[in-house]
């Protein structure tokens, strides 16, 4: 079954938090290679980096340079090994599916620009399952056809 990630996966996955058990499964479970895009990717990356200046400003906050870096290399280990797969998509129709689920969702579900953009490429990729922790990207992955199984 095709499935695609978004940020909240990936943080589960490159890092041992609270769905991080869940997420390693699914990761195990689903065929590879995982398809990404540059955005995700963008994404992902940027959320690691401010993690990291979090923590140096609050030592409540964030997570440590070393658990980052970390977080990075594996990444780059699994791009490498072919375990995820950066694809090209059409941003123009990207752009032109968000727009139709902010029309249709967010003013009764308040949902992000973000969350938009994650979910129109999942379907602009025909992805049949969408894997997320985010309750807001979930549910309109589900209106939209998608199976949730996280």
């Amino acid at each position: 079954m095709k499935a695609f990630p978004d940020t909240s996966f990936f943080c589960s996955v490159y890092r041992e938090q609270a769905f991080s058990r869940e997420a390693d499964a699914l990761f195990a479970q689903t065929p590879k290679p995982l398809p990404v895009t540059s955005l995700l990717l963008f994404e992902f990356r940027q959320s690691v980096r401010l993690q990291v200046f979090l923590r140096a400003k609050d030592r409540k906050k964030g997570f440590t340079k070393a658990e980052g870096e970390a977080m990075l290399r594996d990444l780059r280990a699994d791009l490498s090994s072919g375990v995820i797969d950066v694809v090209p998509v059409d941003w123009t129709e990207v752009h032109t599916l968000a727009e139709m689920l902010s029309a249709k969702y967010t003013e009764s579900g308040g949902h992000r620009f973000a969350d938009l953009l994650h979910v129109a490429t999942a379907l602009h990729l025909g992805a049949e399952q969408f894997l997320t922790f985010d309750t807001n990207q979930r549910t309109i992955a589900q209106a939209e056809g998608m199976k949730t199984p996280c």
